[in-house]
Protein backbone atom coordinates (compact mmCIF):
# COMPACT_ATOMS: atom_id res chain seq x y z
CA UNK A 1 0.00 0.00 0.00
CA UNK A 2 1.44 3.38 -0.94
CA UNK A 3 1.67 6.34 1.34
CA UNK A 4 -0.47 9.23 0.16
CA UNK A 5 0.74 12.82 0.28
CA UNK A 6 -1.52 13.83 3.15
CA UNK A 7 -0.22 11.05 5.37
CA UNK A 8 3.35 11.76 4.30
CA UNK A 9 3.00 15.42 5.20
CA UNK A 10 1.50 14.56 8.55
CA UNK A 11 4.22 11.97 9.27
CA UNK A 12 7.07 14.29 8.30
CA UNK A 13 6.91 16.40 11.43
CA UNK A 14 9.26 19.34 11.77
CA UNK A 15 12.58 18.51 13.37
CA UNK A 16 13.39 20.50 16.48
CA UNK A 17 16.63 21.59 18.05
CA UNK A 18 19.88 20.68 16.29
CA UNK A 19 18.43 17.73 14.41
CA UNK A 20 19.08 17.48 10.68
CA UNK A 21 17.28 15.19 8.23
CA UNK A 22 20.50 14.13 6.48
CA UNK A 23 22.08 12.98 9.76
CA UNK A 24 21.53 9.28 10.53
CA UNK A 25 22.38 7.86 13.95
CA UNK A 26 22.87 4.09 14.21
CA UNK A 27 22.44 2.77 17.74
CA UNK A 28 24.60 -0.28 18.49
CA UNK A 29 24.48 -2.60 21.49
CA UNK A 30 26.80 -5.29 22.72
CA UNK A 31 25.75 -8.73 21.51
CA UNK A 32 24.08 -7.47 18.36
CA UNK A 33 24.62 -9.50 15.15
CA UNK A 34 27.17 -7.94 12.84
CA UNK A 35 25.21 -8.40 9.60
CA UNK A 36 22.21 -6.34 10.70
CA UNK A 37 24.52 -3.80 12.30
CA UNK A 38 26.49 -3.36 9.10
CA UNK A 39 23.47 -2.71 6.85
CA UNK A 40 22.75 0.92 7.85
CA UNK A 41 26.49 1.58 8.15
CA UNK A 42 26.96 0.58 4.52
CA UNK A 43 23.82 2.28 3.17
CA UNK A 44 24.20 5.60 5.00
CA UNK A 45 27.91 5.70 5.85
CA UNK A 46 29.63 5.46 2.45
CA UNK A 47 29.93 8.41 0.09
CA UNK A 48 28.48 7.29 -3.27
CA UNK A 49 27.74 10.69 -4.76
CA UNK A 50 29.72 9.71 -7.85
CA UNK A 51 26.97 7.12 -8.54
CA UNK A 52 24.14 9.60 -8.04
CA UNK A 53 23.39 8.66 -4.42
CA UNK A 54 22.87 11.68 -2.14
CA UNK A 55 25.14 11.70 0.88
CA UNK A 56 24.04 11.14 4.45
CA UNK A 57 26.06 11.92 7.54
CA UNK A 58 26.47 8.85 9.74
CA UNK A 59 26.81 8.88 13.52
CA UNK A 60 27.57 5.46 15.02
CA UNK A 61 26.40 5.59 18.64
CA UNK A 62 26.97 3.13 21.45
CA UNK A 63 23.75 2.34 23.28
CA UNK A 64 25.76 1.28 26.33
CA UNK A 65 29.32 1.31 27.61
CA UNK A 66 31.84 -0.29 25.26
CA UNK A 67 33.60 -2.11 23.91
CA UNK A 68 30.65 -3.72 22.15
CA UNK A 69 30.95 -7.42 21.39
CA UNK A 70 29.37 -8.75 18.22
CA UNK A 71 29.26 -11.89 16.07
CA UNK A 72 32.36 -14.08 16.30
CA UNK A 73 33.65 -12.32 19.40
CA UNK A 74 34.60 -9.14 17.54
CA UNK A 75 34.79 -5.98 19.61
CA UNK A 76 33.55 -2.64 18.32
CA UNK A 77 34.19 0.83 19.65
CA UNK A 78 31.49 3.34 18.73
CA UNK A 79 32.84 6.85 18.11
CA UNK A 80 29.77 8.49 19.67
CA UNK A 81 27.55 7.97 22.68
CA UNK A 82 23.84 8.50 23.21
CA UNK A 83 24.27 12.27 23.31
CA UNK A 84 24.98 12.33 19.55
CA UNK A 85 21.44 11.13 18.82
CA UNK A 86 20.26 14.67 19.57
CA UNK A 87 21.60 15.74 16.13
CA UNK A 88 19.97 12.97 14.08
CA UNK A 89 16.85 13.22 11.96
CA UNK A 90 16.83 9.44 11.54
CA UNK A 91 17.73 6.95 14.28
CA UNK A 92 18.28 3.29 13.34
CA UNK A 93 18.34 0.38 15.79
CA UNK A 94 19.79 -2.49 13.69
CA UNK A 95 19.12 -5.35 16.10
CA UNK A 96 18.78 -6.20 19.77
CA UNK A 97 20.83 -8.94 21.38
CA UNK A 98 18.01 -10.76 23.14
CA UNK A 99 14.25 -10.70 22.71
CA UNK A 100 13.89 -11.71 26.37
CA UNK A 101 15.98 -8.97 28.04
CA UNK A 102 15.07 -5.28 28.43
CA UNK A 103 17.15 -2.64 26.63
CA UNK A 104 19.05 -0.04 28.70
CA UNK A 105 16.77 2.65 30.11
CA UNK A 106 19.08 5.45 28.94
CA UNK A 107 18.83 4.25 25.33
CA UNK A 108 15.04 4.04 25.54
CA UNK A 109 14.89 7.60 26.89
CA UNK A 110 17.07 8.81 24.01
CA UNK A 111 14.78 7.15 21.47
CA UNK A 112 11.65 8.63 23.02
CA UNK A 113 13.21 12.09 23.07
CA UNK A 114 14.31 11.78 19.45
CA UNK A 115 10.82 10.76 18.39
CA UNK A 116 9.22 13.61 20.33
CA UNK A 117 11.53 16.03 18.53
CA UNK A 118 10.49 14.80 15.09
CA UNK A 119 13.16 12.22 14.27
CA UNK A 120 12.31 9.17 12.20
CA UNK A 121 12.88 5.97 14.23
CA UNK A 122 13.80 2.72 12.46
CA UNK A 123 14.03 -0.81 13.88
CA UNK A 124 15.66 -3.55 11.80
CA UNK A 125 14.80 -7.17 12.67
CA UNK A 126 14.84 -7.53 16.48
CA UNK A 127 15.43 -3.80 16.75
CA UNK A 128 11.62 -3.68 16.78
CA UNK A 129 11.78 -5.01 20.35
CA UNK A 130 13.75 -1.92 21.39
CA UNK A 131 11.22 0.38 19.75
CA UNK A 132 8.39 -1.53 21.42
CA UNK A 133 10.10 -1.31 24.82
CA UNK A 134 10.31 2.46 24.33
CA UNK A 135 6.56 2.56 23.67
CA UNK A 136 7.04 3.84 20.13
CA UNK A 137 5.06 0.99 18.53
CA UNK A 138 1.97 1.25 20.75
CA UNK A 139 -1.11 1.20 18.56
CA UNK A 140 1.00 0.99 15.40
CA UNK A 141 1.56 -1.66 12.73
CA UNK A 142 5.01 -3.26 12.84
CA UNK A 143 6.94 -6.30 11.73
CA UNK A 144 10.04 -8.25 12.69
CA UNK A 145 11.59 -11.59 11.77
CA UNK A 146 8.73 -14.08 11.38
CA UNK A 147 10.32 -16.35 13.99
CA UNK A 148 10.17 -13.60 16.64
CA UNK A 149 6.86 -12.05 15.62
CA UNK A 150 4.77 -14.19 18.02
CA UNK A 151 6.94 -13.16 20.95
CA UNK A 152 6.73 -9.49 19.99
CA UNK A 153 2.93 -9.74 19.73
CA UNK A 154 2.62 -11.52 23.07
CA UNK A 155 4.99 -9.25 24.99
CA UNK A 156 3.57 -6.04 23.54
CA UNK A 157 -0.14 -6.68 22.86
CA UNK A 158 -0.79 -3.06 21.87
CA UNK A 159 1.51 -3.46 18.84
CA UNK A 160 -0.20 -4.62 15.63
CA UNK A 161 2.39 -7.19 14.55
CA UNK A 162 2.23 -8.39 10.95
CA UNK A 163 4.74 -11.22 10.34
CA UNK A 164 3.97 -11.30 6.61
CA UNK A 165 5.62 -8.01 5.66
CA UNK A 166 9.25 -7.40 4.69
CA UNK A 167 8.94 -3.94 6.20
CA UNK A 168 6.30 -1.59 7.53
CA UNK A 169 6.45 2.18 7.06
CA UNK A 170 4.14 3.94 9.52
CA UNK A 171 5.41 7.41 8.76
CA UNK A 172 7.83 8.37 11.53
CA UNK A 173 8.34 4.82 12.84
CA UNK A 174 9.52 2.03 10.54
CA UNK A 175 10.33 -1.65 11.14
CA UNK A 176 11.67 -4.49 9.02
CA UNK A 177 11.79 -8.26 9.02
CA UNK A 178 15.01 -10.19 9.55
CA UNK A 179 18.46 -9.84 8.01
CA UNK A 180 18.22 -8.95 4.30
CA UNK A 181 14.87 -7.18 4.79
CA UNK A 182 16.89 -4.50 6.56
CA UNK A 183 18.40 -3.66 3.17
CA UNK A 184 14.90 -3.38 1.71
CA UNK A 185 13.88 -0.90 4.38
CA UNK A 186 17.06 1.19 4.10
CA UNK A 187 16.57 1.42 0.33
CA UNK A 188 12.97 2.44 0.98
CA UNK A 189 14.21 5.27 3.20
CA UNK A 190 16.56 6.49 0.47
CA UNK A 191 13.69 6.26 -2.03
CA UNK A 192 11.43 8.25 0.31
CA UNK A 193 14.07 10.94 0.87
CA UNK A 194 15.54 11.26 -2.62
CA UNK A 195 13.37 9.41 -5.11
CA UNK A 196 13.43 6.26 -7.19
CA UNK A 197 16.52 7.13 -9.23
CA UNK A 198 18.69 7.57 -6.13
CA UNK A 199 17.44 4.31 -4.61
CA UNK A 200 17.99 2.52 -7.91
CA UNK A 201 21.54 3.84 -8.16
CA UNK A 202 22.28 2.65 -4.63
CA UNK A 203 20.70 -0.76 -5.34
CA UNK A 204 22.95 -1.17 -8.36
CA UNK A 205 26.00 -0.42 -6.22
CA UNK A 206 24.87 -2.96 -3.62
CA UNK A 207 23.93 -5.46 -6.37
CA UNK A 208 20.44 -6.01 -4.94
CA UNK A 209 16.93 -5.47 -6.32
CA UNK A 210 15.69 -1.90 -5.74
CA UNK A 211 12.58 -3.38 -4.15
CA UNK A 212 11.53 -6.97 -3.67
CA UNK A 213 7.96 -8.07 -4.18
CA UNK A 214 6.12 -10.34 -1.80
CA UNK A 215 6.62 -10.72 1.91
CA UNK A 216 7.76 -13.23 4.52
CA UNK A 217 5.04 -15.80 3.81
CA UNK A 218 7.31 -17.95 1.64
CA UNK A 219 9.76 -18.29 4.55
CA UNK A 220 7.25 -19.25 7.23
CA UNK A 221 7.28 -22.82 8.46
CA UNK A 222 5.08 -24.90 10.71
CA UNK A 223 7.06 -24.13 13.84
CA UNK A 224 5.31 -22.35 16.65
CA UNK A 225 6.73 -20.17 19.43
CA UNK A 226 8.02 -22.05 22.44
CA UNK A 227 5.63 -20.12 24.66
CA UNK A 228 2.62 -21.88 23.16
CA UNK A 229 3.71 -25.28 24.50
CA UNK A 230 2.17 -24.69 27.92
CA UNK A 231 -0.86 -22.78 26.69
CA UNK A 232 -4.31 -24.43 26.46
CA UNK A 233 -4.44 -23.47 22.80
CA UNK A 234 -1.45 -25.72 22.07
CA UNK A 235 -3.73 -28.78 21.78
CA UNK A 236 -6.03 -26.98 19.35
CA UNK A 237 -3.11 -25.84 17.20
CA UNK A 238 -1.64 -29.36 17.18
CA UNK A 239 -5.03 -30.77 16.16
CA UNK A 240 -5.29 -28.24 13.32
CA UNK A 241 -1.87 -29.19 11.96
CA UNK A 242 -2.73 -32.88 12.06
CA UNK A 243 -6.07 -32.37 10.29
CA UNK A 244 -5.18 -29.92 7.53
CA UNK A 245 -6.57 -32.45 5.04
CA UNK A 246 -10.05 -31.89 6.50
CA UNK A 247 -12.32 -28.95 5.76
CA UNK A 248 -12.76 -26.93 8.93
CA UNK A 249 -12.77 -23.24 9.73
CA UNK A 250 -11.80 -20.95 12.59
CA UNK A 251 -15.21 -21.43 14.20
CA UNK A 252 -14.34 -25.12 14.53
CA UNK A 253 -11.05 -24.28 16.25
CA UNK A 254 -12.76 -21.83 18.59
CA UNK A 255 -15.30 -24.47 19.54
CA UNK A 256 -12.54 -26.98 20.28
CA UNK A 257 -10.93 -24.39 22.55
CA UNK A 258 -14.30 -23.75 24.28
CA UNK A 259 -14.06 -20.05 23.42
CA UNK A 260 -16.11 -17.54 21.53
CA UNK A 261 -14.75 -16.63 18.11
CA UNK A 262 -13.78 -13.16 19.34
CA UNK A 263 -11.94 -14.46 22.39
CA UNK A 264 -10.24 -17.15 20.33
CA UNK A 265 -9.08 -14.61 17.75
CA UNK A 266 -7.58 -12.42 20.46
CA UNK A 267 -5.84 -15.27 22.29
CA UNK A 268 -4.55 -16.83 19.08
CA UNK A 269 -3.11 -13.55 17.81
CA UNK A 270 -1.35 -12.93 21.13
CA UNK A 271 0.34 -16.32 20.91
CA UNK A 272 1.23 -16.58 17.24
CA UNK A 273 1.37 -13.01 16.01
CA UNK A 274 -1.22 -13.54 13.28
CA UNK A 275 -4.97 -13.89 12.93
CA UNK A 276 -6.15 -17.53 13.10
CA UNK A 277 -7.69 -17.44 9.61
CA UNK A 278 -4.47 -16.17 8.03
CA UNK A 279 -2.42 -18.70 9.99
CA UNK A 280 -4.69 -21.54 8.85
CA UNK A 281 -4.50 -20.49 5.20
CA UNK A 282 -0.72 -20.22 5.43
CA UNK A 283 -0.47 -23.75 6.88
CA UNK A 284 -2.68 -25.13 4.12
CA UNK A 285 -0.55 -23.47 1.45
CA UNK A 286 2.63 -24.82 3.08
CA UNK A 287 1.12 -28.29 3.05
CA UNK A 288 0.23 -27.83 -0.61
CA UNK A 289 3.85 -26.89 -1.31
CA UNK A 290 5.07 -30.09 0.29
CA UNK A 291 2.62 -32.25 -1.66
CA UNK A 292 3.51 -30.54 -4.93
CA UNK A 293 7.18 -31.19 -4.21
CA UNK A 294 6.93 -34.78 -2.99
CA UNK A 295 3.88 -36.37 -4.66
CA UNK A 296 2.30 -36.89 -8.05
CA UNK A 297 -1.17 -35.80 -6.93
CA UNK A 298 -2.96 -33.52 -9.39
CA UNK A 299 -3.58 -29.93 -8.34
CA UNK A 300 -7.22 -30.80 -7.70
CA UNK A 301 -6.18 -33.68 -5.43
CA UNK A 302 -3.67 -31.47 -3.61
CA UNK A 303 -6.42 -28.93 -2.95
CA UNK A 304 -8.61 -31.62 -1.39
CA UNK A 305 -5.76 -33.04 0.72
CA UNK A 306 -4.98 -29.59 2.11
CA UNK A 307 -8.51 -28.75 3.17
CA UNK A 308 -9.31 -26.22 0.46
CA UNK A 309 -12.94 -26.26 -0.62
CA UNK A 310 -11.97 -26.11 -4.29
CA UNK A 311 -8.91 -26.03 -6.56
CA UNK A 312 -9.83 -22.42 -7.33
CA UNK A 313 -9.38 -21.51 -3.67
CA UNK A 314 -5.98 -23.24 -3.59
CA UNK A 315 -4.79 -21.47 -6.73
CA UNK A 316 -5.87 -18.06 -5.41
CA UNK A 317 -4.20 -18.39 -2.01
CA UNK A 318 -1.13 -20.09 -3.49
CA UNK A 319 -0.57 -17.29 -5.98
CA UNK A 320 -1.10 -14.58 -3.37
CA UNK A 321 1.43 -16.13 -1.00
CA UNK A 322 4.03 -17.48 -3.41
CA UNK A 323 3.54 -15.49 -6.58
CA UNK A 324 2.92 -18.44 -8.92
CA UNK A 325 0.34 -21.09 -9.70
CA UNK A 326 0.63 -24.55 -8.08
CA UNK A 327 1.36 -26.18 -11.46
CA UNK A 328 4.11 -23.70 -12.31
CA UNK A 329 5.60 -24.06 -8.84
CA UNK A 330 5.77 -27.86 -9.20
CA UNK A 331 7.31 -27.62 -12.67
CA UNK A 332 9.94 -25.18 -11.45
CA UNK A 333 10.74 -27.30 -8.41
CA UNK A 334 11.17 -30.46 -10.47
CA UNK A 335 13.25 -28.66 -13.09
CA UNK A 336 15.62 -27.60 -10.35
CA UNK A 337 15.84 -30.77 -8.29
CA UNK A 338 17.15 -33.48 -10.66
CA UNK A 339 20.11 -31.48 -11.93
CA UNK A 340 21.54 -28.82 -9.71
CA UNK A 341 22.95 -26.92 -12.64
CA UNK A 342 19.71 -26.55 -14.58
CA UNK A 343 18.38 -23.58 -12.65
CA UNK A 344 21.72 -21.79 -12.68
CA UNK A 345 22.12 -22.32 -16.42
CA UNK A 346 18.63 -21.00 -17.10
CA UNK A 347 19.21 -18.04 -14.78
CA UNK A 348 22.45 -17.24 -16.57
CA UNK A 349 20.74 -17.53 -19.95
CA UNK A 350 17.92 -15.25 -18.89
CA UNK A 351 20.21 -12.63 -17.39
CA UNK A 352 22.86 -12.57 -20.10
CA UNK A 353 20.22 -12.45 -22.83
CA UNK A 354 18.42 -9.40 -21.41
CA UNK A 355 18.90 -6.40 -23.70
CA UNK A 356 19.70 -3.00 -22.15
CA UNK A 357 16.15 -1.72 -22.44
CA UNK A 358 14.69 -4.64 -20.39
CA UNK A 359 13.10 -7.96 -21.25
CA UNK A 360 9.74 -8.12 -22.97
CA UNK A 361 7.54 -11.09 -22.06
CA UNK A 362 7.94 -12.65 -25.51
CA UNK A 363 11.70 -12.26 -25.40
CA UNK A 364 11.87 -13.83 -21.94
CA UNK A 365 9.83 -16.78 -23.19
CA UNK A 366 12.20 -17.25 -26.10
CA UNK A 367 15.20 -17.25 -23.77
CA UNK A 368 13.54 -19.73 -21.44
CA UNK A 369 12.68 -21.97 -24.36
CA UNK A 370 16.25 -21.91 -25.65
CA UNK A 371 17.42 -22.98 -22.22
CA UNK A 372 15.09 -25.98 -22.26
CA UNK A 373 12.57 -24.62 -19.74
CA UNK A 374 9.00 -23.54 -20.33
CA UNK A 375 8.10 -19.86 -19.86
CA UNK A 376 5.75 -20.80 -16.99
CA UNK A 377 8.60 -22.56 -15.20
CA UNK A 378 10.95 -19.64 -15.69
CA UNK A 379 8.30 -17.23 -14.44
CA UNK A 380 7.49 -19.21 -11.30
CA UNK A 381 10.84 -20.70 -10.31
CA UNK A 382 11.60 -20.30 -6.60
CA UNK A 383 13.90 -17.32 -6.28
CA UNK A 384 12.04 -15.67 -9.14
CA UNK A 385 13.84 -16.25 -12.44
CA UNK A 386 11.37 -14.03 -14.18
CA UNK A 387 11.68 -11.45 -11.43
CA UNK A 388 15.42 -11.77 -11.01
CA UNK A 389 16.81 -8.65 -12.70
CA UNK A 390 19.79 -8.81 -14.95
CA UNK A 391 22.34 -6.05 -15.51
CA UNK A 392 20.01 -4.03 -17.69
CA UNK A 393 16.60 -5.20 -16.56
CA UNK A 394 13.67 -2.93 -15.89
CA UNK A 395 13.92 -3.53 -12.15
CA UNK A 396 17.19 -1.60 -12.15
CA UNK A 397 16.16 1.15 -14.57
CA UNK A 398 16.11 4.55 -12.85
CA UNK A 399 12.74 6.25 -12.78
CA UNK A 400 10.73 3.03 -12.82
CA UNK A 401 7.91 2.69 -10.26
CA UNK A 402 8.69 0.38 -7.36
CA UNK A 403 7.21 -3.07 -7.20
CA UNK A 404 4.31 -3.80 -4.81
CA UNK A 405 4.58 -6.04 -1.80
CA UNK A 406 5.77 -3.91 1.10
CA UNK A 407 3.52 -2.02 3.40
CA UNK A 408 3.64 1.72 3.84
CA UNK A 409 1.50 4.01 5.90
CA UNK A 410 -2.08 3.94 4.53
Amino acid sequence: MSQDSATATEAARKLTGRRRREVVAVLLFSGGPIFESSIPLSVFGIDRQDAGVPRYRLLVCGGEEGPLRTTGGLELSAPYGLEAISRAGTVVVPAWRSITSPPPAEALDALRRAHEEGARIVGLCTGAFVLAAAGLLDGRPATTHWMYAPTLAKRYPSVHVDPRELFVDDGDVLTSAGTAAGIDLCLHIVRTDHGTEAAGALARRLVVPPRRSGGQERYLDRSLPEEIGSDPLAEVVAWALEHLHEQFDVETLAARAYMSRRTFDRRFRSLTGSAPLQWLITQRVLQAQRLLETSDYSVDEVAGRCGFRSPVALRGHFRRQLGSSPAAYRAAYRARRPQGGVLESVTTALETSVPPQGTAPGRRSAVASSAGLSPAVAAAAPGGLADRPGPGSEAYAPGRPALPGQRSAP
